[in-house]
């Protein structure tokens, strides 16, 4: 989730209906592509709610695992989540850390939000020791991420506008050859990409599209932005558009790129 424009992510709850239900499915399954060892320390770079978090402190046996997000709602909801962890408001931009500190730094969902994600990766990699690792996952917005392709790809019929809000043209970095040569350029060795894909279900259209509603994320804050009836057009064109079973149920797909690199001795 971003990490530098908390007024885009501010509340807990809707954030959780939104994307952090399906994060919560990607996180296991990154941590085990990732294959660290246990008694490692950890830093969680824009840990949003904890959901990354979470996990490592339940699967990766963590000698100590710390957590920065520059939203104080988000970092007081990860304290509850994950008690055995330390979690700070502070920015990706600007870790508050010493160099060589930490044995793994991650973020979930964080490099297509930052303003500067060379900035972050390498500030990353200055918190890490040298042999540690440095890695992130982020959301195929521009490809195989259908929730948000079936909303945008429809908004853009009724609102050329809609393009300044979607993340799969204003987040070129979300894909295989930007990420790892990003990585690359901050001096990381080893470099590899992998594709993680999970399904993402929804009982009816209503559980589709009341996150939208939300104002929390790129999509839901441009959905609020319209008058009710170009808001009410689109929802009735996505809802024409979406693969929809006979019970009303709707089956997507998502997929996120993982991404990770070795701290050179």
């Amino acid at each position: 989730m971003p990490t530098d424009k908390p007024d885009l992510w501010g509340a807990t709850d809707t954030y959780e209906n939104y994307m952090g239900r399906w994060s919560r499915k990607i996180a296991p399954i990154y941590l085990d592509w990732l294959g660290i060892d246990g008694g490692k320390s950890w830093l969680d770079v824009g840990c949003g709610t904890g959901e990354l978090s979470a996990v490592i402190a339940g699967a990766c046996d963590p000698e100590e695992l710390h957590g920065i997000d520059p939203a104080q709602p988000y970092v007081d909801f990860a304290r509850t989540r994950v008690p055995a962890a330390a979690f700070s408001v502070g920015s990706a931009m600007r870790i508050e850390e010493p160099d060589d500190r930490f044995d793994v730094a991650v973020s979930g969902l964080v490099l297509n939000f930052v303003p500067d994600n060379a900035r972050v990766i390498c500030e990353k990699a200055r918190v890490v020791r040298p042999g540690g690792t440095v890695s992130a996952y982020v959301w195929d917005y521009a490809g195989h991420m259908q929730i948000m392709r079936y909303f945008f790809d429809t908004a853009i019929d009724f609102d050329p506008a809609s393009a300044d809000y979607d993340d799969g043209i204003r987040a070129p970095i979300c894909r295989p050859a930007p990420l790892a040569g990003a990585f690359r350029t901050a001096g990381l060795q080893e470099v590899a990409v992998e594709a993680i894909d999970i399904a993402t279900p929804f009982e009816t259209f209503d559980d589709y599209w009341a996150p939208f509603l939300g104002g929390t994320g790129s999509a839901p804050k441009y959905c609020m932005s319209l008058n009710e009836d170009t808001r009410n057009a689109i929802r009735d064109a996505v809802r024409a558009k979406l693969p929809t079973g006979p019970d009303g149920e709707i089956l997507l797909a998502a997929r996120a790129w993982a991404v990770k690199g070795i701290v050179p001795d």
